[in-house]
């Protein structure tokens, strides 16, 4: 699965909903949760900021699909745990629709790493634990908005470690470490680790062949070769591990 998706020929609702984002300059944000305190405290919190607006609420995923179109949303604060449709069904269903336009944040309470892994491989862009705080959360919704994917320190090696055991079955060992999926048979390049940093923060192919002043076909022959040293197969797995070694901080480009 790709981390960030191809692009393609902007059809008239989306052009629509991007020039509307651009008359009112702020982020369009929905939050899906089945408590409604945790809806009304965060609409509080978030509208309090200039460059954030939320334009809406859900009770469920199935609510929150209803009412997707009609809200055009730039990102959805989702819960997992929640009735009817829960969060991973949630990002399950707009996987299988191809909704790549909505960034989603799993936004939870719960601390279930095989979740977090689930949700990062049905294209969440980032996760929040509710006990983060709220300084923290308007920041993820910044940095996700801009292409990136966001993860604290805490969650990042969860996921890395059940990304890793997801992929490799009885293997022991993290990603990058002794045992575990990525394995770094060579070193990577000024170039590449440049490439991986770029990936790591959501460009895509033609966006990273623009900055770097590259063929688009000679940022995707870079994009072999790191795959064929790393042992990875995907851009997910690419940008999880550029995470965990902290390449996503060295890129000398910033959005």
């Amino acid at each position: 699965m790709n981390l960030t998706p191809a692009m393609t020929e902007q059809d008239p609702n989306e052009a629509a909903e991007n020039m509307e984002q651009e008359k009112t300059g702020k982020i369009r944000v929905v939050i899906a949760d089945d408590h409604p305190i945790v809806r009304e405290g965060l609409t509080k919190l978030l509208n309090l900021e200039d460059d954030i607006e939320v334009v809406g609420e859900a009770c469920d995923g199935r609510d929150l699909l209803d009412k997707l179109d009609e809200l055009a949303p730039d990102v959805v604060l989702l819960d997992l745990r929640m009735p009817n449709l829960d969060g991973l069904g949630t990002l399950q269903t707009l996987q299988n629709t191809n909704n790549t336009r909505v960034k989603v944040i799993v936004l939870t309470a719960s601390e279930d790493k095989n979740e977090f892994v689930q949700a990062m491989k049905l294209g969440c862009a980032g996760i929040v634990l509710k006990q983060t705080s709220a300084d923290l959360i308007v920041k993820s919704i910044r940095k996700v908005y801009g292409g990136e994917i966001w993860l604290d320190s805490h969650t990042t090696a969860a996921v890395m470690r059940q990304f890793a055991s997801a992929q490799e079955p009885g293997q022991a060992g993290g990603v990058g470490g002794a045992g575990g999926r990525v394995r770094e048979r060579s070193p990577l390049s000024a170039r590449e680790r440049e490439i991986v940093a770029l990936v790591a923060q959501g460009f895509k192919n033609k966006e990273m062949a623009e900055k770097m002043f590259i063929s688009e076909q000679t940022v995707k022959n870079h994009l072999h070769n790191i795959f064929d040293k790393l042992g990875v197969s995907d851009r997910l797995e690419l940008a999880l591990y550029a995470i965990h070694k902290g390449l996503h901080l060295n890129n000398p480009g910033e959005r």
